[in-house]
């Protein structure tokens, strides 16, 4: 007999065929199951009740019990509003409705006696109350005894089919009470016991209608514990796997084209960090295990030299390299670095991007599959079933986080077995968020930056110092320096205020003159021709000021740019920021990076120009922005390979749990590594059921 849990949520009471659509497209909720781990983001405390003479303009929710008086609709047709009084024994208290009149003028019992939530606020020195919560006290006492009510997020596709959180709450009720088997545990007797953990069903009861703030609390720890548990025991469950079983190309020599380029085209001295990397990642690639290695490193820090000598080492061994990234600006950018560094080198190196000519297409396609080509360079254009290598041993996946992980699939099923693989980024990652994104990953990271770079001077500008910011940038213009001016937005938006990049071409031109100036534009939606044109006058040195949107965030390499100016900097989050930040300061003369905001501030924003204007360090940046922000969506377009989407925990707040549970994974996979004995058959099963349907490259990448 089929589980309860697995039921269509379209079964559930109060649900039906229409909403079950909408639950499943906006919430990704398909089953009883999937509402029952739909958690609250947060409770209220309902177990007070105040008189009216208590309330106060700014009070936060508060709660009344008052009897509601013959509702009215007030104000002409543009303007109309419905109110009602409401009335205890110390006093009265006007409610209002902006919106949804009528239903609730139908709904109202006047007379009767309602439980009132809401905010108190003043309006013309006459307290009210708007969009208040209102339940009949009769209906209310019927309620399980609370005083914690959860409250759930939603969206606005929801809300037009009255899907509030109010409904989901009434929802998760209906399912609750028709429950007649028990919710399955997910953890083991002995691991409930040694951590002190409630059992399942006592923990989702009281996450959705806590008895005390004491369950709610015992409650919430033991769904973040089993949350971040399974994530890192199945991370630490493939890396496992992938040492032991996925095995690797032995490459066993580091040879001819390596030592060459080292002694005589090795454009600086290699830092300790950068030495130190290339250590490990060499370690990997004699091991005969396969490599999964990420490599992270701060704006500048040389992973491309990085890059190209492991891909050196890959070619000494008689294999082949491939180097992906996300746009073809960056793949124009390696294959130029790299061209140039190694010219005099008898290897073969070709870019191939969605814009390579189809004529151009055919040698490198011959090329690769006879094994003249050595290195290929280039974006999605890489995964195409006509691109096929004689013999691919390396592949490295630059900014990879903007790769679908199926994507990264396809790159290492080119070859016989899996090659080895080394994904980059230049966006620093706080350690939890590695350890779940990541977590079966080898992580190398590139700490120093190579000698003679001066840090970026960061300043923050308001509206109202931008005449002192045009006339810095003329004195730079002057020195035969260059500048980037970043807009969030290609177009105004009527529900934003934040400088546009059409208004910021327009005022540039007006600021700056032609012929005494020259301006370049650059933006997303331009056609990869045009942007690259675009992109090669800026770096001729003919314009002085490319105007751009965040198209230029991953890679754009221009020495001579020495100051980036941020409009609507209060936009980006920190490590956006730093990314952008990164496209100056790569010459040896001093670099800024002006933060544009306008007069009045958020204290979120605040906080965030005030990290950037103090510090250069992208780990330090990282952590702040973690904490600032959140995660949010980590998985973002199922890109990450998380196993599952946090449903409650957050890796802000959670970090010393998430080393806790890491910890205990590692030492029950010691002891375990297959969850094959009797006492771990639970963790196998459950473990089992969150990747079902993950395929072999998750071990991968």
């Amino acid at each position: 007999m089929a589980s309860q849990f697995k039921n269509d949520i379209k079964f559930l009471k109060g649900v039906g065929p229409k909403r079950a659509e909408l639950l499943k497209k906006e919430l990704d909720i398909h089953s009883f199951e999937d509402l029952l781990n739909y958690f609250p983001y947060r409770h209220t405390d309902r177990s007070k009740f105040y008189k009216i003479s208590e309330l106060k303009d700014g009070m936060p929710m508060v709660q009344i019990l008052a009897k509601v008086h013959v509702p009215q609709t007030v104000g002409g047709k543009r303007f109309s509003r419905l109110t009602a009084m409401c009335s205890d024994e110390t006093g009265s208290l006007e409610l209002v409705w902006f919106k949804g009149a009528k239903w609730i003028k139908d709904s109202i019992k006047p007379g009767k006696q309602y439980v009132i939530f809401g905010k108190p606020a003043s309006y013309k020195n006459k307290l009210n109350m708007a969009h208040p919560d209102m339940e009949l006290l009769e209906n209310w006492q019927q309620k399980p005894a609370t005083g914690l009510m959860p409250h759930y997020n939603t969206t606005e596709a929801l809300k037009k089919h009255k899907l509030h959180s109010k409904a989901i709450q009434k929802l998760q009720e209906n399912l609750i009470n028709s429950l007649n088997e028990p919710i399955p545990e997910t953890l083991p007797e002995w691991m409930r016991q040694k951590y002190r953990l409630i059992g399942k069903e006592e923990a989702i009861r009281n996450m959705h209608f806590p008895r005390d703030a004491d369950n709610l609390s015992r409650a919430s720890y033991r769904l973040k514990f089993e949350e971040l548990f399974f994530i890192q025991l199945g991370m630490v469950k493939s890396r496992h796997q992938r040492k032991h079983n996925i095995p690797g190309y032995v490459f066993s020599k580091v040879g001819k084209h390596f030592n060459e380029f080292y002694n005589n085209y090795l454009p600086f001295e290699l830092t300790g960090a950068q030495k130190r990397v290339i250590k490990e990642i060499r370690r990997d690639l004699g091991s005969g295990q396969h490599m999964n290695r990420l490599l992270q490193g701060d704006v500048g820090s040389g992973k491309t030299l990085v890059a190209l000598m492991c891909m050196l080492i890959a070619i000494d061994n008689e294999y082949q390299a491939a180097l992906m990234v996300p746009t073809e600006i960056l793949a124009q950018q390696h294959f130029q670095s790299i061209t140039g560094i190694i010219t005099g080198m008898n290897l073969r190196v070709e870019l191939l991007t969605g814009s390579t000519k189809q004529k151009d297409r055919k040698p490198i396609h011959e090329g690769l599959q006879s094994g003249d080509v050595d290195i290929l360079i280039g974006t999605h254009a890489l995964l195409e079933d006509v691109v096929e290598f004689q013999k691919l041993g390396l592949t490295i996946i630059d900014e990879q986080h903007r790769f679908g992980v199926s994507q990264r699939a396809r790159l290492w099923k080119k070859s016989d077995q899996p090659p080895h693989v080394l994904v980059m980024t230049a966006t620093p990652i706080p350690r939890t968020l590695a350890m779940t994104i990541y977590g079966d990953l080898d992580v190398s990271t590139i700490d120093e930056l190579p000698p003679g770079r001066k840090p970026v001077m960061t300043k923050h500008a308001t509206d109202s110092q931008r005449l002192r910011v045009f006339q810095f940038m003329r004195d730079e213009i002057a020195k035969k320096r260059q500048i980037f001016m970043v807009y969030p937005l290609i177009s105004e938006s009527e529900h934003m205020d934040y400088k546009d990049h059409e208004d910021g071409v327009e005022s540039m031109l007006r600021a700056f003159p032609r012929p005494d100036y020259q301006v370049a534009v650059v933006h997303g939606k331009m056609k990869p021709v045009e942007k690259e044109k675009s992109m090669q006058y800026f770096k001729s040195g003919a314009a002085d000021i490319l105007v751009a949107t965040t198209v230029i965030e991953v890679g754009v390499d221009i020495p001579n740019a020495t100051v980036l100016i941020l409009e609507s900097a209060e936009r980006f989050g920190l490590s956006q920021m730093h990314q952008l930040r990164g496209r100056v300061g790569r010459g040896a003369e001093q670099s800024y990076c002006i933060l544009m905001t306008k007069n009045k501030l958020g204290d979120n924003s605040r906080q965030r120009i005030e990290v950037m204007t103090r510090s250069n360090d992208g780990f330090e940046i990282a952590e702040a922005d973690m904490k600032l922000r959140g995660p949010g969506d980590i998985e973002g377009t199922q890109q990450s390979g998380l196993p599952i989407n946090l449903k409650i925990a957050n890796l802000g707040r959670d970090q010393q749990l998430l080393q806790f549970v890491r910890n205990i994974a590692d030492h029950i996979l010691q002891k375990d590594p297959e969850l094959n004995l009797p006492e771990n058959h639970l963790l196998k099963k459950e473990l089992n059921k969150q990747n079902k349907n993950k395929l072999l490259w998750r071990l991968i990448s």
